[in-house]
């Protein structure tokens, strides 16, 4: 599942148009997705949307970097935690 709490950086996009917030939530939310041993797939959907919602109220001016910069690799952060193709489409508790 984890990769032993290291941070893997080399997918992460350039944080330079988010403010300070924003930056700090991103590498926790990263971190959490790719290293938290108790998180279920429902919880980082979860994550991924509060994150997106932050976002969006942080910083409107970036939520269109956020959704096509962040999002997809959040997704696939996600996806290659659970071994996943896809993510599912509707919403799972």
């Amino acid at each position: 599942m984890g990769n032993g709490g290291a941070v893997d950086t080399s997918e992460e996009p350039d944080w330079g148009a988010f403010d300070a917030r924003c930056k700090l939530m991103l590498d926790v939310a990263f971190q959490t997705l790719r290293s938290d041993p108790e998180l279920k797939l429902c919880e980082g959907l979860r994550l991924i949307e509060a994150t997106r919602t932050a976002v969006s109220r942080l910083a409107p001016g970036s939520v269109t970097l956020f959704e096509t910069e962040v999002l997809p690799r959040m997704r696939s952060a996600l996806m290659k935690r659970f071994g996943l193709s896809e993510l599912p489409a509707n919403p799972i508790n």
